[in-house]
């Protein structure tokens, strides 16, 4: 939800100064535009603030930001504002941007989170002097370039806490850097060595298995429901599995209590 907590911010940012009243904001991805109705429609999922927000207007119907489909319906004129995918700078209308932009020392860069290594995002935030383009030719890279760390994922104290609350059997761990996802995982061996618990730090494309022993219960049904057992006295019928439930009855009960049947064969 990173993406709409960012128009959220600037929405409401840009409705105080009247100077920025003139100056556009765009969200070219259309992931957050499919998104953006889910979060229209299920206000009552968000926090209270929001709630308040909602009781004049729905805060996710913006005032000061549109959605830009593609490059061909920007109209580059002036100061503006967008918001493009990949957020990597790899490809997408935010590479387009990036390369029509690089060069203007007016122009900046915000990276709100985090960059994965071998790209474009990661290699900028270095500042290099030069960058390459898609077309294979280089560019001087003029344009400010910022990185501010705004992340909706946990962090380790709030990641343990979970996992403390939860006491899961096995931890997979996923989408991270391999440096920082071993020393995560350390670190929950650490704190889990009292009990058994698997963690796993899997690669790209790696399987991985896990094993549950989970108790089944099986009611009785029919006619052999009516029967009083006897302590030690045993009771035989057929075990009828339907989705997640176990049944068992006798075989004469069967066509009643489900839409199978029961043949002789001689």
């Amino acid at each position: 939800m990173a993406c709409q907590e960012l128009l959220l911010i600037l929405d409401e940012y840009w409705s105080n100064p009247p100077e920025l009243h003139n100056i556009p904001i765009y969200y070219a991805s259309p992931l957050a535009k499919r998104c953006m109705a889910v979060y229209q429609t299920y206000i009552n999922s968000m926090n209270e603030r929001i709630h308040n927000q909602f009781a004049n207007s729905n805060p996710f119907d913006f005032k000061h930001i549109s959605p830009l489909k593609s490059i061909e319906n920007f109209n580059d004129v002036g100061p503006s504002v967008v918001m493009a995918s990949s957020s990597g700078l790899q490809s997408g209308l935010s590479r387009q941007l990036f390369e029509m932009w690089c060069s203007d020392k007016k122009n900046a860069c915000v990276i709100p989170g985090y960059v994965v290594d071998g790209t474009l995002a990661k290699t900028i935030v270095k500042e290099p002097k030069e960058v390459t383009l898609t077309i294979s030719l280089t560019a001087p890279l003029n344009m400010q370039v910022h990185y501010i760390s705004f992340s909706v994922h946990a962090d380790f104290a709030q990641t343990s806490t979970l996992l403390k609350e939860l006491m899961p059997p096995n931890i997979i761990l996923v989408n991270g850097e391999a440096n920082e996802m071993g020393r995560l995982k350390q670190k929950l061996i650490t704190q889990f060595a009292y009990r058994n618990t698997k963690i796993i730090s899997p690669k790209n494309c790696q399987s991985v298995e896990m094993y549950f022993n989970s108790k089944k219960m099986a009611k009785t049904i029919g006619w052999l429901a009516e029967k009083t057992l006897e302590v030690g006295e045993t009771s035989s019928g057929l075990l009828v599995k339907k989705a997640f439930t176990y049944q068992i009855m006798a075989p004469d009960d069967l066509h009643v209590f489900s839409q199978l049947s029961t043949t002789n064969i001689s």
